[in-house]
């Protein structure tokens, strides 16, 4: 099947996508270093990188001093790498997934060249970046970025062997590619939702032939990618002699994967969840162009278009997937985006040209701009609502909303709204860079508690032990002293009960606790308290050990881990934090 050869020139390309390319370096990598890493996630994966750079565990993943079962260990490793070649976590931690955004772009839009023509390519990779979610993941470091790599290399593969093949090169790259998806989050092997239009295709001989020998192949290839970690671990689990390997083994192999998926445990939603609350801002602004798109894919669907269906059928599997699921999460629908680009890839030029669409684009970067400018007004004036609202959070944004207000004005009257998706896009870049530099600053000190660790480092002294019971991963990460947890899973009463009992065995030990948690203990004397004040929507503690006293401890409710990060470091070799 021979691509359209749309122009521009092969010169006028290349310039093209050299400023295409150097826009999205500059969007994806503005920022980087200058801020910690933010919860939910990115402390997480932040920590078990650094662990395995102080412990020397690189086949195991752990947190705090515990296995950490709930992922395989691929995103870890990059991770760990890069922060070990920055010497710096706030260096490296976002490197993964700027990295693994870039490449994504780069699969959409060779893809989108070789079947469609190089003018398709450039839009398709414009598409791509104006998308929020995209952007959004890209600037945070979630598993989720690099799985949309592998996921996406695992896509291109397949599509580059049915449409532009016969390639059985390419089909193996693709299931390669899923199999290291697997290894990132399980969930790698989403592409095999190419393979029902496929088949279809195939059988109408409108795409290159997939036999029964290639599936075994590309099968083959996927599981000797999954073993090359997994039959290791499994085979280190069931012959060593610590029984918590082996229920790390069981725990990722069967609870992190068919029960997380059938039976969740967390993220409970119903199962429009995704078409009401997600892909409506997840795929902005290119949901607008969806009341021109689907009649096109109707008549492509006619037509039997295999180069629209398979990426757009797919994609349609893929939330069905995801939406029968009780668990969801939005982040689930990332690496949906690139297939809806390259569904979208051939009508784009004339979307572009649509008046209506234009004034669609002006008409919600009006909106935005609007409520952003009237928001920030009134929340430099002081309205009470806004004013709580930011003294929850810890961050006054007014300035920067105003900001970006005026300039959704400035674009909207200079553009106009014949070019209201072009305003709209100039917008996006101001709103990401702001985003990656002024929106950092503001949010860095009420997200990381790197200063109220600091602070708490201040009151205790140097070197002396802290307990954090129920503390979140960025407490951890954060501590700036020897520090001890008791255990991710267990129920918190239990773990006070032991931190009472490791409190009492030494007199200049620390408790560092949230309020509403200490306050069901009323045998914490009040008066040695020092309030910390709120960090991350809860309000902190830090009680010394003369003030447990009286408080009943049993020293075998839990168990104690020591954070391994939280150590000195003999050999000075450590990244900073």
């Amino acid at each position: 099947m021979r691509p359209l050869n749309l122009a521009p020139s092969v010169t006028a390309y290349r310039i093209a996508w050299a400023l295409l390319a150097l826009t999205a370096l500059v969007l994806i990598g503005i920022g980087t270093g200058l801020r910690d890493p933010w919860p939910a996630d990115e402390p997480r994966f932040a920590l078990n990188a650094l662990e395995m750079l102080r412990t020397g565990q690189f086949w195991f993943p752990h947190r705090a001093g515990e296995l950490y079962p709930d992922k395989p260990p691929v995103f870890m490793w990059a991770s760990a790498l890069s922060i070990w070649l920055t010497g710096s976590v706030r260096l490296g931690f976002l490197i993964p997934t700027a990295l693994s955004a870039f490449g994504t772009l780069l699969l959409v839009v060779d893809l989108s060249r070789r079947v469609w023509g190089r003018r398709v390519a450039i839009f398709s990779g414009v598409a791509l970046l104006s998308a929020l979610q995209f952007m959004l993941q890209a600037k945070t470091a979630q598993i989720d970025m690099m799985l949309t790599l592998f996921t996406t290399l695992g896509s291109y593969g397949i599509l580059r062997h049915a449409l532009l093949g016969p390639s059985k090169g390419w089909w193996l790259a693709g299931w390669a590619a899923m199999g290291v998806g697997i290894l990132t989050k399980g969930v790698g092997i989403l592409p095999l939702a190419l393979l029902p239009a496929l088949f279809w295709f195939a059988f109408r001989r409108k795409v290159s032939p997939v036999g029964g020998r290639d599936l075994l192949k590309g099968a083959g290839v996927l599981l000797a990618v999954v073993a090359a970690w997994g039959v290791p671990m499994i085979l280190i689990a069931t012959f060593g002699d610590d029984p918590s390997l082996a229920a790390y083994r069981d725990n990722i192999l069967f609870k992190q994967t068919g029960e997380r998926y059938t039976d969740s445990w967390v993220h409970v939603k119903p199962w429009y969840y995704y078409l009401t609350s997600v892909l409506p801002w997840a795929w902005m602004p290119l949901v607008l162009a969806l009341p021109w798109a689907v009649p096109a894919w109707a008549r492509r669907l006619r037509r039997g278009d295999a180069r629209v269906l398979m990426p757009l059928s797919a994609l349609v599997l893929i939330v069905m997937f995801f939406s029968l699921s009780p668990g969801k999460r939005g982040v689930y629908m990332l690496p949906t985006l690139p297939l809806l680009v390259w569904s979208l890839a051939p009508l784009l030029p004339g979307l572009w040209r649509r008046a209506r669409l234009q004034w669609l684009g002006a008409g919600l970067l009006a909106l935005m701009g609007a409520v952003l400018l009237v928001a920030g007004v009134l929340g430099a004036l002081g309205l009470p609502s806004l004013e709580a609202l930011a003294e929850r959070h810890g961050v006054h944004p007014w300035g920067w909303w105003v900001v970006l207000g005026l300039a959704a004005a400035v674009l909207l009257a200079w553009r106009g709204p014949r070019r209201g998706l072009e305003a709209l896009g100039l917008w996006l870049l101001v709103f990401w860079v702001s985003w990656s530099t002024w929106a950092y600053a503001l949010q860095d000190h009420a997200r990381s508690p790197r200063d109220m660790m600091t602070h708490v480092e201040s009151i205790t002294g140097q070197g002396t032990w802290l307990a954090l019971p129920d503390a979140d991963e960025e407490f951890v990460l954060q501590a700036r002293q020897p520090s001890v947890q008791f255990g991710h899973e267990t129920p918190t009463a239990a773990q006070f009960s032991r931190a009472f009992a490791w409190l009492q065995a030494e007199p200049d030990r620390w408790l560092f606790a949230r309020r509403r948690q200490a306050d069901d203990y009323p045998c914490i004397d009040r008066t040695r308290m020092q309030d910390l004040g709120v960090q991350n929507g809860d309000h902190w503690w830090l009680i010394p050990a003369a003030a447990t006293r009286t408080c009943t401890g049993d020293a075998s409710a839990a168990p104690v881990l020591v954070a391994p990060t939280t150590l000195p470091d003999p050999a000075g070799t450590a990244p900073t934090r």
